[in-house]
């Protein structure tokens, strides 16, 4: 009896033994600086909106959150560099639908598995798109631009920042759905593809509020209309493309914060709960706003989990409709 007291209690003290070291790391974390990988160029609005995140994770927590950006290869060279990271949540993703959901179908083969490659941590916004063109093409409405492109099919260049990417699939399915044919020119960066389609390089772009707002309201490039069901806060007065002669066009992209699978749960929960602090700042929820993206109500890491995994479904069903496909 003895014995097996004894034994029990040398059972205890191991399980024991491995759960307090967690949750004391947990309660230390961070002990050093934090690095927020972001899968687009610098100036696009998934590195802006990292960069107001990072501020105040900074100012919370005591230490320094590192904006870094590695673009290309349609967002899979930054989701699989946090991937292959130490699960000890020093290394997270500034996660966007196309790593997290619309890779799973657009891409043959994916050096990673979006549903269970990852723990998500907070969602933080979804995106709404514009449609914009070069200010020198004549057409000034939608059905204008439609009927033109139909004219000169194959004439017209739409950039993106990468294969699979909302600036890319949204064209994609703009195309599939009025039957017009554009060239795909892919960029790193959300601003390079804006220069050249002010520059004349490009015809037509379907981009971020982050990355064209100022542009659009300098009368630099036309506005014609939003990907979004309803008109997007940053820019009230662009009418919806669905209201505008393409009914049943939607498409909007979200925003997510993730860690590496197996990252310990107390420096999940840790970080769920200081995301969720900052997003229900009105100062962050404004800066948000002005980016031209909307702030996001978060549910817990398992609700995100299944709302990814919904995700790949419904993102499938768009990019097979969209015939978009990489190899």
């Amino acid at each position: 009896m003895k014995f097996v007291l004894a034994l029990l209690g040398m059972v205890g003290i191991a399980i024991l033994g491995g759960i307090w070291p967690t949750t004391a790391q947990a309660q230390k974390y961070p002990t050093r600086n934090v690095t927020i990988i972001v899968p687009t160029g610098p100036g696009a609005g998934t590195d802006l909106l990292a960069r107001i995140l990072a501020a105040r994770l900074s100012e919370r927590m005591g230490k320094t959150f590192v904006v870094e950006n590695r673009p290309g290869a349609g967002t899979i060279i930054a989701a699989r560099a946090v991937v292959q990271s130490k699960p000890d949540g020093y290394t997270l993703l500034m996660g966007t639908s196309t790593p997290l959901a619309i890779n799973a179908t657009l891409h043959k083969k994916l050096p990673y598995d979006p549903a269970t490659d990852f723990t998500p941590l907070a969602l933080i916004a979804t995106v709404p798109f514009v449609l914009v063109l070069n200010n020198e093409l004549p057409a000034r409405s939608v059905p204008e631009f439609i009927k033109l492109a139909k004219e000169k099919p194959g004439a017209f260049s739409y950039g993106s920042t990468g294969p699979g990417t909302p600036f890319h699939l949204y064209a994609e399915l703009f195309s599939s759905m009025t039957g017009i044919r554009m060239v795909h020119v892919p960029y790193k960066a959300a601003v390079a593809g804006l220069a050249d389609l002010m520059g004349g390089r490009l015809q037509v772009m379907m981009t971020d509020f982050a990355s064209s707002l100022p542009l659009i309201q300098q009368g630099k490039v036309r506005a014609l209309g939003v990907t979004t069901k309803t008109a997007a806060p940053a820019a009230p007065g662009i009418r919806p493309i669905a209201e505008l002669g393409v009914p049943g066009f939607e498409a909007s992209a979200w925003q997510m914060v993730v860690a590496p699978a197996s990252t310990p749960k107390p420096i999940v929960d840790k970080l769920h709960a200081e995301l969720k602090a900052v997003m229900a700042m009105p100062a962050t929820r404004d800066q948000i706003n002005k980016i031209g993206l909307v702030p996001a109500d978060t549910g817990s890491p398992a609700e995100l989990q299944a709302f990814v995994k919904s995700e790949i479904v419904r993102w499938g069903d768009v990019v097979r409709k969209s015939g978009a496909t990489v190899n």
